[in-house]
């Protein structure tokens, strides 16, 4: 090494210094890469990894280091959704809300006097218990718990809950081998409407706010007749919204979990507890509080 540096500085060199040289500069992260880079990612979201790297001409490492800590970006799969909304839908869903927003605020009281909801959904004969349900404690170094996969049984039962901010007014369940139909639900309205005059008594003489998914068997033209026969004034609901439906975001949630891990023979005997669950709520959990 010490001839080395003699050589060197016998000829002239008068430097410890590494000289410059071409080639790629060692700090291959700059601000013109960076941008490079978020442009190509811009353009195509689902660009690779190795594909960026080749493109710019440095490590995929370096890549991952650029996305993560200058562009606080990461890659995500997407998120699954019954239907993609349109731009009309979603609008329709704005305005929708606001004009029962501005009908609730104008009097709260009287509102949840006058509206019920209803909908219907599955009961199964098995329904596995939640990720929160099978939730153990276990000491510090102990392994978690485990449990077999499982999935929802065939064999399930529908029920039709009509309710409002003071309980439910009626349920219907369907008996095997039938579906429901405009003809079918508009009895139903029938059935429903004499318990609401017995259970709300205080609604015989006011128009009753009613409110309905957007069900092909919901907006039919015999069931429309059936609802403007009862004189039930009907709520908007926006397309494609189920989770503008109390029924589907709090009420039949909650259900499902009171039936998670429970196992029944029958369909009478799952409808026995679905009578039970409703049953041992308080008033005060129908108005959410």
């Amino acid at each position: 090494m010490v001839k080395k540096w003699f050589t060197e500085f016998r000829c002239g060199r008068t430097s410890t210094s590494d000289a410059e040289r071409s080639g790629r500069p060692k700090e291959v992260i700059t601000p013109e890469i960076v941008d490079k880079i978020h442009e190509m990612i811009l353009d195509d979201r689902r660009m690779k990894v190795r594909e960026l790297a080749h493109a710019v001409g440095i490590s995929t490492e370096r890549v991952c280091h650029i996305l993560h800590e200058y562009l606080d970006m990461r890659k995500l799969s997407a998120t699954w959704v019954p239907r993609l909304l349109t731009l009309d839908h979603k609008r329709n869903r704005v305005t929708t809300s606001k004009e029962c927003l501005a009908m609730f605020s104008r009097n709260p009281d009287e509102f949840l006097r006058r509206f019920v909801t209803v909908d219907e959904t599955w009961k199964h004969h098995n329904t596995p218990e939640t990720k929160e349900q099978s939730k153990q404690w276990v000491s510090r170094g102990e392994r978690g718990p485990k449990k077999a996969k499982q999935s929802l049984s065939a064999n399930k039962a529908m029920a039709t809950v009509f309710w409002d901010a003071r309980g439910v007014i009626h349920i219907d369940y369907l008996e095997k081998g039938k579906t429901i139909t405009g003809e079918f639900y508009s009895k139903l309205l029938d059935r429903f409407d004499v318990d609401l005059k017995q259970k709300r008594p205080h609604l015989a003489k006011k128009k009753v706010l009613f409110h309905q998914d957007n069900a092909r068997v919901h907006t039919c033209l015999v069931t429309m007749a059936k609802i403007h026969e009862l004189r039930y004034e009907l709520l908007p609901h926006p397309a494609y919204s189920p989770d503008l439906a109390p029924c589907d975001y709090y009420l039949f949630p909650n259900l499902k979990k009171w039936l998670g891990g429970k196992r029944f023979e029958s369909n009478e005997e799952v409808n026995t507890e679905t009578n039970a669950y409703f049953e041992s709520l308080e008033k005060i959990y129908y108005l959410g509080e």
